[in-house]
């Protein structure tokens, strides 16, 4: 939604980035034994990731740090201040998602306190609030931007299969590179897809014909 918010919002690809930034961060500290996770079946409902050890990354301390410093990298990248905030906003609210979904496994800054409402205990809510969020900024998304059609449904139809995979595929078995590797190469793709259509397409209020290449 953030990238059809206004004409100065970031690219649709540095969102993508900034949506999932504490998990690209999470992911590059497991595979170096910073932060931890392991496999416990049964943990939640909806899948076995026991997500024991990532003060760094996913306390709310740890993601404020993380908006902060993506904040200052796009000012001194763009030297757009609504650009910048939008996207450390962007990176912040993934605490308060994971917040709804997660079990107990969230932190402050890194305490013994764990928060945690647990939805992943509830497929059926999760799904519908995942998917509510998904269809409702791709809607947003078209509504606000002109352009080709073809590349967000694209898009779209890449996010859900990753959803679908991610809801109804086989559960990993071990926490190992593969694991890390594989969720890292997803969310690569993501914010490549989404690169790609926000070449594509302009914010309403802005001038000029759609396909005209990046402009940020």
């Amino acid at each position: 939604m953030a990238a059809a918010a206004t004409k100065n919002a970031p690219k649709l690809g540095t969102l993508f980035i900034a949506a999932q930034l504490v998990d690209w961060g999470f992911f590059l500290f497991a595979i170096v034994g910073v932060e931890k996770m392991r496999i416990e079946p049964g943990i939640t409902a909806m899948n076995p990731l026991d997500l024991y050890h990532m003060p760094f990354t996913h306390s709310l301390v740890g993601t404020l740090a993380w908006a902060f410093a993506f904040m200052i990298l796009l000012l001194l990248l763009k030297r757009q201040f609504v650009t910048a905030g939008i996207a450390a906003l962007v990176v912040a609210s993934h605490w308060l998602i994971d917040l709804l979904v997660h079990r107990p496994d969230l932190t402050i800054a890194g305490g013994e306190a764990r928060y945690g409402f647990g939805l992943w205990n509830n497929p059926a809510a999760a799904i519908a609030l995942e998917l509510g969020m998904t269809l409702a900024a791709f809607l947003w998304y078209i509504a606000r931007t002109k352009g080709p059609i073809m590349p967000p449904w694209i898009l779209l139809a890449f996010l859900l299969m990753l959803q679908s995979i991610n809801w109804f595929g086989p559960q990993p078995t071990e926490a190992n590179f593969m694991l890390y590797g594989m969720a890292l190469l997803s969310f690569g793709l993501a914010a490549w897809i989404a690169s790609w259509v926000g070449t594509t397409r302009r914010h309403m209020d802005d001038r000029g014909l759609a396909g005209g290449g990046p402009r940020r």
